[in-house]
């Protein structure tokens, strides 16, 4: 425990603290300061000018990062007859109904994303208690509530990140591994925060972009100096 102690202390003294870094200075620290053997990821919160109690406020999206995520996502479809054999051909590990229903209301959760065509939202909806709290539960914003299967499936594993504001208004994602070059992250840094701004909404004043943050897992935060 000592040893991993002093790994998190010496990668917390690299970062100066208050100081906001240009965007490829701040990833480089990021690589420079991973505390975890295994490949970490690399996670950015953005802090929103918005109030996300008011219905148009509540920023909720997604964006295909040009460069991907660097994971492999295991793909539960919600689908019946010709969408089901679909979702097969695509590359879905599960896909199913009533039988997927039952499986995860019994306690099974090896999925990492959902989709559902939009004749079985009200059979999905029952497990909104467990998929929601999760981030789990499709919805026509994010694209995973749509009769086109193909695509859906092809974006989550092309590099597709979903986010939603939380109550503080800020957006969390993951925008790659620290395994991938300084620029493979600021484009897909620049691709996430571009689609933030498509999404301003009209009701938001003043500074709309009031922070952006990164990490890797386990690493120290690191301030980022305005993105545009």
């Amino acid at each position: 425990m000592a040893k991993t102690g002093k790994k998190f202390k010496a990668a917390f003294e690299k970062v100066e603290q208050g100081k906001a870094y240009e965007l490829p200075e701040a990833l480089q620290l990021a690589k420079d300061t991973v505390c975890t053997k295994f490949d970490s990821s690399v996670d950015v919160a953005v802090k929103l000018g918005v109030d996300p109690r008011k219905a148009d406020q509540n920023i909720r999206g997604s964006v295909v990062l040009p460069k991907g995520t660097g994971k492999k996502f295991r793909v539960l479809v919600f689908a019946k007859g010709d969408k089901e054999k679909e979702a097969r051909d695509a590359g879905a590990e599960f896909v199913g109904a009533d039988d997927m229903v039952k499986k995860i209301q019994d306690g099974w959760l090896d999925f990492d994303r959902v989709v559902a065509t939009p004749d079985l939202m009200g059979l999905v909806g029952r497990l909104g208690k467990v998929l929601g709290p999760r981030g789990l539960m499709p919805n026509p914003k994010t694209g995973t509530v749509t009769f086109d299967i193909k695509n859906a499936i092809d974006e989550i594993q092309a590099g597709k990140v979903d986010f939603r504001v939380d109550k503080g208004g800020i957006i969390h994602a993951s925008v790659g591994k620290a395994s991938f070059s300084v620029g493979d992250l600021e484009e897909n840094v620049k691709s996430l925060i571009a689609t933030l701004v498509k999404m301003k909404p009209a009701s938001s004043k003043g500074q709309y972009i009031k922070g952006v943050n990164l990490a890797t897992t386990m690493g120290p935060g690191i301030k980022v100096a305005y993105v545009s």
